[in-house]
C-alpha cells in the first residue's frame, strides 16, 4: 500500500498538530510526525504523513506538491522505505564512517593508528588512540 507519504521543505514552525490540519483536508489521516533532531530538538524540516488509503494520498500529491506552506515551496511524494546503511565505528562512539564513503574523490580509510604528526594528547581517561581516518587516493 502506497498511503504513507513524505513531506519535505517544512518550515521549522510546522508541527505534528499543523501537519495534521493541512493533510485532513484530503481524507483520514493514521499518523503524522515531523522528524525531529535528537541533540538540538529542532525540525529537521520533513516529515512523514500516513493516510486511511491511497486515494487520499493521492489526492494529498496531487494538491499539495510544489504549493507554497509558510513561505516554502512542499515536496510531497510516496515514502520510500528506509535504507540499510553499513557503518564502520571510529571508537568514539559517534557513529564513525560509513563503508565505501570518499571525500573529493578519495577512499575514506579507517586506521587503528593515529599519523605521528597529529601532536594531539590523548589524556589520563584514554587507554589507547582511537582510530583515524586518511584519505587514499584509490
Amino acid at each position: 500500500m502506497n498511503n504513507r507519504l513524505y513531506v519535505g521543505n517544512l518550515a521549522y514552525s510546522v508541527n505534528d498538530e499543523s501537519l495534521v490540519q493541512q493533510f485532513s483536508r484530503f481524507g483520514s489521516i493514521s499518523s503524522a510526525k515531523i522528524m525531529m533532531d535528537r541533540d538540538t530538538g529542532r525540525s529537521k524540516g520533513f516529515g512523514f504523513v500516513e493516510m486511511d488509503s491511497e486515494a487520499h494520498a493521492q489526492a494529498a500529491i496531487d494538491e499539495l506538491n510544489g504549493k507554497m506552506w509558510d513561505g516554502r515551496a512542499l515536496t510531497v511524494n510516496i515514502a520510500r522505505p528506509m535504507e540499510q546503511r553499513s557503518r564502520v565505528s571510529d571508537g568514539t562512539g559517534r557513529g564513525g564512517a560509513t563503508e565505501g564513503a570518499t571525500i573529493d574523490g578519495a577512499a575514506l580509510m579507517v586506521s587503528s593508528q593515529r599519523p605521528a604528526s597529529a601532536g594531539l594528547s590523548l589524556g589520563p581517561w584514554r587507554a589507547r588512540p582511537p582510530p583515524c581516518f586518511s584519505a587514499v587516493r584509490a
